[in-house]
């Protein structure tokens, strides 16, 4: 079993520890994800993800005594070391040291130590490796780790995954070789405390993708290898033969075929162009009747960069796709949404059926480009409303589909304030605050997207993906689009938990007022909603069951699912239980069911049923009970937890 999501118990004191190499190799299996994570965090990220990765490998392996029997003297294990084994905080320390002589620049008369040299071990042939890409915190905060120097960024590893006190810290830096311990903690100050992202699958270089290097150079670099070794071999056969040499009845060389769909896939001649106004005769309303916008439209050389990174991104593109989304190239020529610079950046988005892709790169230079994918197939005309075109500063702007009219600003928590309107410049919107920028913890508004086109007025809100997600209002199998008054009412409470729902892939997000519950002191009457979340894969839904008391601004999270069909079209039913306090200090368990809902029983820490669909009953505090519904159809169903 892996050690590392575990909290660290006090080390024993210990007098100058030895480590022999058995102890050693035993604290290495079993803390080596921890370890290469480490080494993964500290090495400098202008190394490449790919190259980080196997270094981060070979530095972990390497960190080992040397010889069978050897005995090597390790620092005094920290208070927060792990589980207090002296082997682990020998290795964290060899790790450390050589992680942070990586990040060294090379001398021109010193020779380069080995940890500054390409890891000769491990090696895999023909395939880059890097980690699972996280959300846009974790890519924010890989950014301003790249930003701080070896030391410094060593320090806040420190403090963060290891849980390290400042003192400790400065223990371990300077027993690694690091002479300004005090500018390195300064530094890493200026970095804010996000260390529960530190143990993100973004930084887990044990948890891998694959994809393949730059096949196009690779097969050039197999021909000029076989051309030069054929070379050889008719220069030694040239030499030992008599007269002419070669006779006309030699082989021809083999002809390599082309794949011609992977050739129109990355010719932005081959490019699909929708005209402008194809939308309003076309039978579909979906992405495929957008048409190409943006002043880039014509620069052949940025679509060719952005349709070759699509195929093979290098090893300095930030990769990011939404889950259940496939991020191969493109299986034929795309179709070409926008192309145009905003915000100081070259944007490229394209279709192809079944995704949205979206390329950026600076507008000097390529350094820092970035790919991203969502999965939109089967997108209504809702659905495929918006796309997100750039980022900056917390705000976000919007290319919009061609049939919206107008385009607004509003805040979610409050239902009664009118929305502002955002202009509209060849379908990009004005930019907004961003609800997905807000950290975590703190909500005091959440700024939604209004579009409206001849069929109505739309809510969509950014879940840091390319594509919004939709915002209804219902029961499941009649949901409707949250944009009138009472839907708005009826979202306000609940808005903030959708940053539970970030970078999941959502399609759409539905809040469903299924019961209105009389509180058992007389204070009044409390909601439950239930809010369901919809992905664009089909799988890895979320629900919560929320309940509001009277004068409360947001709702309390009663129960929670994943992957569950409740509170769904499929299953149009819920039940759901809260321990509640009432003013007068006694405690109850409060239940609900939707309305067709018969009965109600309670079993476990609190005990009681009653006929209907609301349940209350004296409990103590801390009680737990387990819920069982009995439907008008005769079905039973069980309580959300």
């Amino acid at each position: 079993m892996q050690s590392q999501d575990v909290a660290p118990r006090p080390a024993p004191a210990s007098d100058d520890p030895v480590v022999d190499v058995e102890r050693a190799e035993a604290a290495l299996v079993e803390h080596y994800p921890r370890l290469v994570r480490l080494a993964y965090l500290v090495l400098p990220p202008s190394l490449g993800r790919n190259r980080r990765v196997v270094t981060a490998h070979s530095l972990t392996q390497r960190a080992l005594p040397r010889g069978r029997a050897a005995a090597t003297p390790a620092i005094p294990a920290q208070s927060t070391g792990r589980d207090g084994d002296p082997g682990y905080a020998f290795l964290r320390l060899q790790v450390l040291r050589t992680a942070l002589e990586a990040g060294l620049p090379l001398k021109r008369l010193a020779w380069p130590k080995r940890s500054q040299l390409p890891p000769l071990l491990p090696q895999v042939w023909g395939l880059r490796l890097f980690p699972r890409s996280g959300g846009a915190d974790e890519l924010a905060l890989d950014q301003q780790l790249s930003a701080l120097s070896g030391p410094a960024r060593a320090a806040y590893v420190l403090r963060g995954l290891e849980k390290l006190k400042d003192g400790d810290v400065r223990d371990v830096l300077t027993a690694a070789g690091v002479e300004d311990v005090d500018d390195a903690l300064a530094e890493a100050d200026t970095v804010a405390e996000q260390y529960a992202l530190l143990d993100s699958p973004e930084f887990d270089p044990c948890s891998l993708q694959a994809r393949p290097t730059d096949l196009m150079r690779r097969r050039q670099h197999t021909k000029a290898a076989l051309a030069a070794g054929a070379a050889l071999l008719v220069c030694g056969a040239l030499l030992g033969l008599p007269g002419e040499g070669w006779g006309p009845g030699s082989a021809a060389a083999p002809s390599y075929a082309q794949n011609p769909a992977a050739e129109a896939a990355l010719d932005p001649a081959q490019l699909t162009k929708v005209p402008a106004l194809a939308w309003q005769s076309s039978a579909r309303t979906d992405f495929s009747v957008w048409p190409a916008r943006g002043d880039l439209t014509d620069d052949s050389a940025l679509l060719r960069r952005a349709l070759a990174v699509w195929a093979r991104p290098g090893e300095t593109v930030a990769v990011s796709a939404t889950p259940g989304t496939p991020s191969g190239g493109p299986p034929g020529a795309p179709q070409l949404l926008y192309a145009g610079t905003v915000d100081n950046a070259h944007v490229v988005i394209l279709y192809d059926g079944l995704r949205i892709v979206r390329y950026a790169e600076p507008e000097e230079g390529t350094a820092g480009a970035a790919l991203d994918f969502s999965r939109v197939d089967g997108a209504t005309r809702a659905e495929a409303s918006a796309v997100v075109l750039s980022r900056a500063d917390g705000n976000v702007r919007y290319l919009v589909a061609p049939w919206v009219k107008r385009a607004a600003e509003r805040d979610l928590l409050k239902p009664r304030t009118g929305a502002m309107d955002l202009t509209l410049t060849d379908g990009i919107t004005s930019p907004l605050a961003s609800a997905a920028a807000q950290q975590a913890g703190t909500c005091t508004s959440w700024n939604v997207l209004q579009l409206t086109d001849s069929t109505g007025t739309r809510l969509l809100t950014d879940l840091a993906e390319l594509v919004p997600a939709r915002l209804t209002t219902g029961r499941p199998g009649s949901v409707k689009d949250a944009s009138g008054a009472a839907a708005l009412r009826t979202w306000a409470p609940y808005s903030c938990w959708l940053g539970q729902m970030r970078s999941a892939g959502v399609r759409t997000v539905n809040a469903w007022a299924f019961a209105r519950q009389a509180l058992p002191d007389g204070t009044g009457s409390a909601d439950w909603v239930c809010t369901r979340a919809e992905t664009w894969r089909g799988g890895g839904e979320r629900v919560l069951a929320q309940f509001r008391t009277p004068g409360a601004t947001q709702a309390a999270v009663a129960a929670k699912g994943e992957n569950v069909s409740a509170c769904g079209a499929r299953d149009p039913h819920v039940l759901a239980g809260v321990l509640w306090k009432a003013n007068t200090g006694g405690w109850y368990l409060l239940a609900a069911g939707a309305r067709d809902t018969e009965s109600i029983r309670a079993t476990g820490g609190a005990r009681g049923s009653t006929e209907g669909s609301l349940l209350t009953v004296r409990a103590k505090q801390g009680a737990q009970a387990e819920l069982k519904g009995t439907l008008e159809s005769g079905r039973t169903i069980s309580g959300l937890r």
